[in-house]
C-alpha cells in the first residue's frame, strides 16, 4: 500500500481480474396528462432536492470522473468501455427522469432486450446531452431496442442510415460541464507529435465523495436487496462496472474490504434482471440498459 497526493490509499497489489471489469411495472405511462406532467415535476424536483452544499453530478459526469485520471485529467488509453458505458448512462437517465419507457411486454412475455424504448414525455431536461439524445429517440421511427440505441448514440453501427444518430464528443462536452462546476481545470498537454486538451481534478472533495458513497453502497450500507437500493446508485455501480471504471472507486480499499465490495458487485450482475423488471416500483429502462450490457 502507498498513500497518493489526494490522501487515498491506493493498491500497489496487482490483481489478474481486477482490471478486466466491464471489458414491471415503472414503464407503463398514465393516462392522465395531468398526472404524467406532475410525475415528471416530481422526479426532477428529487433531483433538486439534493444538499445543495454538494455539487449535483448526472450519471454521465459520476462515470466519466471515475475513469479520469486524477492529475493527468484524461481517461486511460486502453479503456474501449467507457463511451458505450457513457450512453447506457444517458438512457438511464432519460428513464429515471420519465422521458422514456420501454413498449409494453405484450402476451407473449418480450424480453428486455427485444423491446423497443419509446417516447413517455419531450419536455426538455435542461441537460444538452439528454435532449440531444430524447429527439433523436421521438424522431425514430419505428422504435428501436436499448441495444441498438447504444450502438447508436456511440456512432458504432453498420447501418450508415443511423450514424447521424451518434452523440459527437460526449467526453468533452461532460468535462466541461464538470470544469463549469469546479469539479475539473481545463490545461493543455504535449504528447510529442500532438497538444491535447486534459481535465486535471480541481475539487478532490467531490472526488472523494464520490468513490465513498459507491464504497459505502456495498459495504457499510449494503442491502441484501435490489430492490431498495436506490435506483440512481444501482445504476452508477453497474454503469460504472459496465465501463471499466469501478475498479478505481475500490483501489483504496484493503484487501478483504476489496474482495467484499467485489462478491456484491458480481452478486448484482448475476441477478435475473427480467424478473427485477417485472417487480413492482421497478424502472423497466434501468433493467433493460444493465441487460443490454451483461447479455
Amino acid at each position: 500500500m502507498n498513500r497518493s497526493s489526494d490522501g487515498l490509499v491506493r493498491r500497489v497489489k496487482t490483481r489478474g481480474d481486477a482490471g478486466e471489469l466491464g471489458g414491471g411495472g415503472g414503464g407503463s405511462s398514465s393516462s392522465n396528462p395531468d398526472q404524467d406532467n406532475r410525475s415528471e415535476n416530481n422526479q426532477d424536483d428529487e433531483l433538486e432536492d439534493c444538499d445543495s452544499k454538494e455539487t449535483r453530478l448526472t450519471l454521465m459526469e459520476e462515470v466519466l470522473l471515475l475513469g479520469l485520471k486524477d492529475k493527468e485529467g484524461y481517461t486511460s488509453f486502453w479503456n474501449d468501455c467507457i463511451s458505450s458505458g457513457l450512453r447506457g448512462c444517458i438512457l438511464i437517465e432519460l428513464g429515471l427522469r420519465g422521458r422514456v419507457e420501454l413498449e409494453r411486454a405484450g402476451m407473449r412475455r418480450k424480453g428486455l432486450c427485444t423491446r423497443k424504448i419509446i417516447l413517455k414525455s419531450d419536455t426538455p431536461t435542461g441537460d444538452v446531452l439528454l435532449d440531444e439524445a430524447l429527439k433523436h429517440i421521438k424522431e425514430t421511427e419505428p422504435p428501436e431496442t436499448i441495444q441498438n440505441w447504444i450502438e447508436y448514440l456511440s456512432g458504432e453501427t453498420w447501418n450508415p442510415l443511423k450514424l447521424r444518430y451518434q452523440l459527437k464528443n460526449v467526453r468533452e462536452r461532460l468535462a466541461k460541464n464538470l470544469v463549469e462546476k469546479g469539479v475539473l481545470t481545463t490545461e493543455k498537454q504535449n504528447f510529442l507529435l500532438f497538444d491535447m486538451t486534459t481535465h486535471p481534478l480541481n475539487d478532490n472533495v467531490i472526488k472523494c465523495r464520490l468513490v465513498k458513497k459507491i464504497q459505502d453502497a456495498v459495504l457499510t450500507k449494503w442491502v441484501n436487496d435490489p430492490q431498495r437500493i436506490d435506483k440512481r446508485m444501482l445504476a452508477l455501480i453497474l454503469l460504472a462496472h459496465a465501463s471499466d471504471v469501478l475498479e478505481n472507486a475500490f483501489a483504496p480499499l484493503n484487501d478483504d474490504d476489496y474482495e467484499q465490495a467485489m462478491r456484491r458487485v458480481r452478486e448484482l450482475l448475476d441477478l435475473d434482471f427480467e424478473a427485477e423488471a417485472a417487480k413492482s416500483n421497478s424502472n423497466e429502462v434501468v433493467w433493460a440498459v444493465f441487460a443490454a450490457f451483461t447479455k
